[in-house]
């Protein structure tokens, strides 16, 4: 598989989940298509001319480029890659953006599917995250999606939010239900660092609890099963055929580019990451020169990195692909496999080794137990 994931970095106002925090200037986003545009020209070989699977667009708020330019960004990508109908198309939005004339344009683009920023359907929670949107616009433009179209729709929800109750978070799951939702992610809420969230916890006005958290896993666990949803990835939930084949990939150690500021791309050797200030950016690509920076991946890193993904995956990880690895990295999984295999964090069947149902809470800690670390 490969893919293209293209990095919008505009986002409408900086709030508690932001990634990138960039100011939304006007000259920025009238060039902006052209740069990507011209990037992939540059970097058009570095998928060694594999067929697309997957085209994502993210980062800040890709959807202020509009239905319109998106579309003329994804036919000039055509000028320098492969994909079919089959290839999946997503777009990242906010509630507040996906009104009833953006779905009406939307729906004469390749675009064929949303990946939705709601996190609540409580106003109570919103506001304590500092969205910008309201319960109201959530299930309006979930409403809308349905009305043109765009059925295969993903969302996040956030769990162990201060103050939610099993009952709040087992009303948040039924709302998926109400909208036929193919495809939810869910995620504790983490805090961050210099964030107004992070000032309350600090002052002791709002209190984050792991044990909540996990309660609130266990009923998600729970949910997903009763309602037939696959838990194919520790936050990650689909039914059948509606599994997310951009971030599949990611996990399965595919190829990608990203294009854009701060976009990260990976081929199989390599991490490479964009520069995240805008404007060298577009000077760099401006002049025809490569705006990114290189990690070569050490074989300790790639084998981490693989334990990592792989073990927060329903399967597991294939231990065939041990082999890939020194005769010094195997042995020392099968110890570190032994020792969790023992207290019952890990099962192996055949050459799948994964975490059970009961300790998937735990999966990134338990995959550190196993890391190979030089000293």
């Amino acid at each position: 598989m490969a893919g293209i994931y293209l990095h919008i970095p505009f986002c409408k106002k900086a709030c508690v989940y932001c990634d990138f925090h960039f100011s939304t200037l006007a000259r920025d986003r009238v060039k902006m298509p052209s740069i990507l545009l011209k990037e992939a020209s540059l970097r058009r070989d570095y998928l060694q001319r594999k067929q697309l699977d997957t085209i994502y667009f993210g980062g800040g708020t890709p959807s202020v480029l509009g239905p319109k330019i998106l579309q003329e960004i994804l036919d000039g990508l055509k000028a320098h890659f492969q994909w079919d109908a089959s290839a999946e198309i997503t777009i990242e939005a906010n509630p507040d953006d996906l009104n009833e004339d953006f779905f009406k344009a939307l729906r004469d683009t390749e675009i064929n599917r949303l990946s939705i920023g709601i996190q609540s359907f409580n106003d109570a929670d919103l506001a304590l995250m500092n969205r910008a949107h309201n319960a109201r616009e959530s299930r309006l433009c979930l409403e809308l999606a349905h009305k043109y179209g765009f059925a295969n729709s993903t969302i996040d929800l956030i769990y162990a939010l201060p103050n939610q109750s099993e009952k709040d978070w087992q009303m948040q799951m039924a709302e998926l239900l109400r909208y036929e939702l193919p495809h939810f992610s869910a995620y504790a809420l983490t805090v961050e660092p210099k964030t107004v969230l992070a000032h309350w916890v600090k002052q002791g006005k709002l209190k984050i609890e792991d044990e909540v958290a996990a309660r609130h896993f266990e009923l998600l666990q729970e949910f997903a099963k009763e309602e037939g949803y696959e838990h194919y990835e520790l936050s990650n939930f689909a039914l059948a055929g509606h599994r997310s084949k951009h971030n599949h990939a990611y996990w399965e150690g595919s190829s990608y580019l990203g294009l854009g500021p701060s976009a990260h791309s990976y081929n199989g050797h390599a991490r490479h990451w964009n520069i995240s200030n805008n404007h060298l950016y577009m000077q760099k690509i401006e002049a025809g020169d490569l705006a990114l920076e290189e990690e070569l991946l050490t074989e300790e890193a790639r084998y981490n990195e693989w334990l990592m993904v792989s073990l927060r995956l329903e399967q597991g990880l294939d231990i065939s692909r041990l082999n890939l690895f020194s005769k010094d990295i195997q042995n020392s999984f099968w110890t570190s496999f032994e020792r969790q295999r023992k207290i019952g964090n890990l099962v192996q069947e055949g050459n799948r080794v994964y975490i059970p149902a009961s300790k998937r809470f735990f999966s990134d800690g338990i995959a550190a137990e196993l890391f190979h670390i030089n000293d």
